[in-house]
């Protein structure tokens, strides 16, 4: 089953929390330095919000999957829609391990298509993989044939 999922660029990051968590009623299930996240059931929504530089506002939209399977068909939808996609198998972004499709609608917007596979402990580096050598994840500006399938990122964007 599909959730839909967007993530907020924020100024301050206690301040938003605590707005955000008196909005859905509810405390983030992750919280760090820089990154919280709801995962609420009604609506169902992945809500994620970050303070790591980017302008403030809306970052990307996206829908997180269940399964390979439901993933797999999302790329077929965005395939669909010919538009340039960015892949990335196994990247390393805001403390998950994901399999993950990007696309950039004709208004600019980034959407995300995503199958979480673990969790990690560092906003952008997996468990082998030192922090300051990582390379961030974030949402394209505009997804190419030449980007790599390990970022799609600009300087200062956040992720997930």
């Amino acid at each position: 089953m599909k959730r839909f999922h967007v993530h907020v660029a924020v100024d301050n990051l206690a301040d938003s929390i605590r707005f955000y968590s008196a909005l859905f009623n509810a405390q983030p299930t992750v919280q760090k330095d820089d990154y919280a996240k709801w995962m609420l059931e009604d609506p169902r929504i992945n809500f994620a919000i970050s303070s790591r530089g980017g302008e403030p506002g809306l970052d990307h939209l996206g829908f997180q999957v269940d399964s390979d399977d439901e993933l797999a068909q999302l790329h077929h939808q965005l395939a669909a829609a010919d538009i340039s996609m960015v892949t990335q198998t196994g990247t390393a972004c805001c403390y998950a391990k994901s399999n993950k499709h990007w696309v950039v609608d004709p208004s600019g917007i980034a959407w995300e298509s995503y199958h979480t596979l673990s969790s990690i402990p560092t906003f952008n580096a997996g468990e082998d993989e030192p922090a300051e050598a990582a390379i961030a994840c974030c949402a394209p500006a505009a997804p190419t044939a030449e980007s790599s399938t390990t970022t799609c990122c600009t300087p200062g964007g956040s992720c997930c």
